[in-house]
């Protein structure tokens, strides 16, 4: 069993930046992918980011391109998400997540540990 820790969450403004952290309790999640989702109320969840085993490789939903930066320390078994140029419309709870897999994927169904969530609210 894998547990996740999602931190750095908060409350800011349009137009201003929050870093994500996700700190695994096992190195075995090294070996495989990581993946960041979040989900606003009355929503379904929602793809943003995810990374490779080696952070060779990374995809991102097409809301976020260009914004966000999904990253990943194998040695401390981190994988961190810096968010700038936050709108409104990315206020969610985020979900970090282990893939079964070593690639990046966006394939909700592939990934297999989940963590708390951390709340993100972006105010106009």
């Amino acid at each position: 069993q894998v547990q996740l820790v999602e931190s750095g969450g908060g409350q800011v403004q349009a137009g201003n930046s929050l870093r994500l952290s996700c700190v695994a309790s096992r190195r075995t999640s090294s070996n495989n992918g990581v993946g960041w989702f979040r989900q606003a109320p009355g929503k379904e969840r929602e793809f943003v980011a995810a990374i490779s085993w080696n952070g060779g490789s990374t995809e991102y939903g097409d809301a976020v391109k260009g914004r966000f930066t999904i990253s990943r320390d194998r040695a401390s078994s981190s994988v961190n998400l810096q968010m700038n140029s936050l709108k409104p419309e990315d206020t969610a709870v985020y979900y970090c997540a282990v893939s079964r897999s070593a690639a990046a994927t966006s394939r909700r169904d592939m990934y297999q540990y989940w963590g708390q969530g951390t709340q993100v609210t972006v105010s106009t």
